[in-house]
């Protein structure tokens, strides 16, 4: 009965001191996990408040490095796609609109930026094409589809 006891108590002590140790651990590696996750948010946002600055160059820098940390966000995508065809750059507009296109293919943004886009290099067919996607995916009106539409109307017009 009495080694019953002692092993009782010892293995109540074990978990005890399992239970005691388990928060430790585990806030250990949840900082790791929440460092990276916070310099994922500081970068996105600031990468956010550089495109409202018209700062290409540091948008870029900035989603880059937020799209390393989670490769499978198309908002952070389609602001990369917005931020390098305002820098002049297409090829990487259009690069990284297709990436959000194909993590999400009904991403309202990446249509109507890849919309412009083409119309920017005159390709008034495959704008059209993300203007129909648009129709079909906004089943009441949206911005993103009267934004695109408001561009064909820019791009029509006699210059």
């Amino acid at each position: 009965m009495r080694r019953g006891r002692l092993l009782s108590a010892f293995v109540g002590a074990i978990a005890g001191a399992c239970v005691a140790l388990a928060p430790g651990v585990a806030s250990a590696e949840g900082t790791s996990e929440q460092s990276t996750e916070g310099m994922l948010e500081r970068d996105y946002a600031a990468g956010l408040k550089a495109i409202e600055a018209s700062n290409w160059a540091e948008a870029i820098r900035l989603l880059s490095s937020a799209a390393l940390r989670d490769t499978r966000n198309a908002d952070i995508e389609n602001y990369l796609g917005f931020a390098y065809r305002n820098s002049g750059d297409l090829s990487g507009a259009f690069l990284h609109y297709n990436r959000a296109l194909a993590l999400n293919p009904r991403h309202r943004g990446a249509h109507e930026y890849i919309g412009e886009a083409y119309l920017i290099i005159g390709n008034r067919a495959k704008a059209e094409e993300h203007l129909a996607a648009l129709r079909k995916i906004c089943l009441i009106p949206c911005k993103e589809y009267g934004h695109l539409e408001k561009k064909f109307a820019e791009y029509s017009a006699p210059r």
